[in-house]
């Protein structure tokens, strides 16, 4: 799998229709949903400045990329004018293959006090 990250600087005012064009279901997602190897793309906002975005494309491989791009250039072309006019600035990262997925699990919150003092003081116990 390879995943293409761009980032963008969105307009002020233009936040939600830059989330909704590419967020689940929107107009750059629907126009690649039926193209072999297209996954999803992943939409992440700055935490420190709201405009800041970056956009995260998952397909199979670069050839389906490479080809989806071919195969819809037109369509692709006016979606591009229609987003130009809520980016301040747009940058391809670059391509990247996927070599493993890490699984976050949630920590347990049993014997544990707000502090995590109990927790602490367990383990010190047993040693």
């Amino acid at each position: 799998m390879i995943e293409i990250v761009w980032q963008f600087v969105i307009k002020e005012g233009a936040r939600g229709q830059f989330e909704l064009a590419y967020g689940p279901g929107g107009v750059y997602s629907r126009l690649f949903e039926r193209c072999p190897g297209f996954r999803g793309t992943t939409v992440l906002r700055g935490t420190k400045n709201p405009q800041d975005y970056l956009t995260v494309d998952m397909w199979d491989t670069q050839a389906e990329w490479e080809q989806a791009r071919v195969e819809h250039e037109t369509e692709y072309a006016d979606l591009e004018t229609t987003l130009a006019a809520w980016i301040a600035s747009r940058a391809e990262l670059g391509s990247f293959t996927v070599l493993a997925q890490a699984t976050v699990r949630p920590r347990s919150k049993a014997g544990r006090s707000k502090s995590g003092e109990t927790q602490r003081s367990n383990r010190r116990s047993t040693r």
